[in-house]
């Protein structure tokens, strides 16, 4: 399972002119699952998340979780995370799961996401999205779960 988290002061997800999801203070993660990840890896990716200490303690220093600040979560689904240039400059996708197995367990994702902590948005999988965020730092943390 590939990853990318932002952390952001706020962020959306609008489809089709609507906001599906947003946040305050907290995580911008984009998540992309490869064809043999399992429920396992959706788990520890979860776990990464809510452990992942990249928010300032009172010295400045990253030290603190998403879970110690009381911050969002808004996780939205991104197979281009899986893009593959080396042969050329088109990209391949054939490194994403199809999207069968890539909804199920980006709805893994969420539903445990969801299950461990209290501010948890999505996107809409497979959908047009528009994402806006402002990147608090810049902190931008790639993420790969095998």
């Amino acid at each position: 399972m590939i990853g990318l988290v932002q952390r952001v002061i706020r962020a959306n997800v609008v489809v089709e002119g609507a906001v599906v999801g947003e946040i305050g203070r907290g995580l911008l993660v984009l998540v992309c699952a490869e064809p043999a990840d399992t429920d396992a890896q959706a788990t520890r990716f979860v776990d990464k998340l809510l452990k992942l200490r990249i928010f300032s303690d009172e010295a400045g220093k990253m030290n603190r979780s998403v879970v110690d600040v009381g911050g969002g979560l808004l996780i939205v689904s991104q197979f281009t995370l899986a893009a593959d240039v080396s042969g050329g400059n088109r990209p391949s996708f054939t490194g994403a799961a199809g999207p069968v197995p890539g909804q199920r367990l980006y709805e893994t994702v969420l539903t445990l996401a969801r299950q461990r902590h209290p501010q948890v948005a999505a996107g809409v999988f497979g959908a047009h999205m528009q994402v806006s965020l402002v990147n608090d730092g810049p902190v931008t943390i790639p993420l790969r779960i095998n």
